[in-house]
């Protein structure tokens, strides 16, 4: 796919299935414009609600940014495993620890108990 046809698929609000790859690794593979390209589509996408379509892009780019207001999202929604999982690809240690604290201090009393 050339970069123009990549435009044209990205900037369409129909993504084919299976054009996003879910991993927990950015792909490498794509270019600084592509990255660019999908990520104003994921925070488009974002900030339509549209939370789940939104997070298949920023994992594929890795866009940090993006990855945390995802996390932010299941942490509004006391969904700390969730959060977490997003903070940690988001590289995002600021809003990690508090939930590693939190799951310890739950793991410490389970074992007293």
């Amino acid at each position: 796919m050339d970069t123009n046809e990549f435009k044209k698929v990205v900037q369409s609000h129909e993504i084919p299935n299976g054009f996003i790859k879910v991993t927990d690794k950015p792909i490498g593979a794509l270019s600084s414009e592509q990255k660019a390209v999908l990520n104003r589509k994921g925070n488009m996408l974002f900030n339509e609600g549209k939370i789940e379509e939104a997070c298949r892009i920023f994992v594929t780019t890795g866009y940090s940014d993006g990855l945390t207001r995802v996390g932010d999202v299941y942490s509004k929604k006391n969904e700390s495993l969730t959060a977490l999982k997003f903070y940690l690809l988001a590289n995002n240690a600021r809003k990690t620890e508090p939930i590693f604290e939190k799951l310890s201090k739950i793991v410490s009393v389970m074992l007293t108990d």
